[in-house]
């Protein structure tokens, strides 16, 4: 598989992780979803770690720091996204999933861990916020303050959180699918122990079985050794690359498969939010695009 295939295959996959969500949720509560999807990527990474001669880690503080990761990384947003998503379309939930880099250069203003802040990031920041106004318009109703929307910003500011703390906690050290293979355990054992506040039990049928089976195998684990691969041969622009696709992914079939509205307002709020991350990016985009977590954002 070459490089470029295999840039659109991970495209394909992550951007439509918001259509399996939806999908998903005809069936499952937000928190059953998160279970499910993180148990089934787990298995998927599990095998995979195995068949390459990858352990689990042993150490106690590993798995100490692991908590925090799945927690941030994994459980919080995968469940904000399925609330998410309950009342927001999953072509805007892609797209705000994009506001990732955003949050991250703000944490880092903020903490005083990035300090070049020059005119164009600056002006990305500010303009990648402008973008989400456009996209859910509060001026017109209160979709910016809806709980849906809340859900979806909070989804994208958790994975800031772990993205910054992964980089200086939790190095792959030559065992990236084991690694992530423990986080994702991890994550389901956390989402475990919310099951006694997931609301109504599930009502699966088949369309919300074989999303969120897609989801978890394909969505959760197998995005992420295409994008291990793709770090590893390609570098990590190519991977970068990935991240501005995913919004039009999402947004493409919302509209062709779940018939969302496709209107002048959410195309032009995701321009101005992919625009924003490319200005974010620009003083160091090797350097940023290599500390994204080789892992399990996604849907990032």
């Amino acid at each position: 598989m070459t490089g470029w295939v295999r840039i659109a295959v991970l495209a394909l996959l992550w951007g439509s992780g918001f259509l399996w969500i939806k999908l998903a949720l005809t069936g499952l509560s937000p928190v059953h979803l998160t279970l499910v999807r993180c148990a089934l990527g787990a298995l998927t990474l599990l095998a995979m770690a195995f068949a390459t001669g990858q352990r689990l880690p042993r150490d106690r503080r590993t798995w100490g720091r692991l908590v925090v990761a799945a927690l941030f990384c994994n459980a919080v947003p995968f469940a904000l996204f399925g609330i998410g998503e309950r009342t927001v379309d999953s072509g805007v939930a892609g797209v705000m999933n994009a506001t990732t880099p955003l949050w991250s250069l703000l944490i880092g203003v903020v903490l005083g861990t990035d300090r070049r802040l020059g005119p164009a990031r600056l002006l990305g920041l500010a303009l990648g916020f402008a973008g989400v106004l456009v996209i859910f318009a509060p001026w017109q109703q209160a979709g910016l303050l809806s709980g849906g929307a809340l859900a979806l910003l909070g989804a994208g500011l958790s994975y800031a959180i772990a993205f910054a703390y992964m980089a200086r906690k939790l190095p792959p050290d030559g065992a990236p699918l084991a690694l992530s293979a423990a986080q994702l355990m991890t994550a389901t054992a956390l989402t475990a122990v919310a099951l006694p506040v997931a609301g109504a039990a599930p009502h699966l049928n088949l369309t919300a079985v074989v999303a969120v089976t897609i989801l978890g195998v394909f969505g959760t684990g197998i995005t992420f050794y295409l994008n291990y691969r793709i770090l590893t041969d390609e570098g990590p622009t190519a991977a970068a690359t990935v991240g501005y696709l995913l919004p039009v992914v999402s947004v493409a079939l919302g509209a062709l498969v779940l018939g969302e509205p496709l209107t002048p307002r959410i195309v032009g709020g995701m321009v101005i939010v992919l625009a924003a991350v490319g200005l974010t990016r620009w003083p160091a985009q090797a350097k940023v695009a290599a500390s994204s977590p080789g892992g399990l954002a996604a849907p990032k």
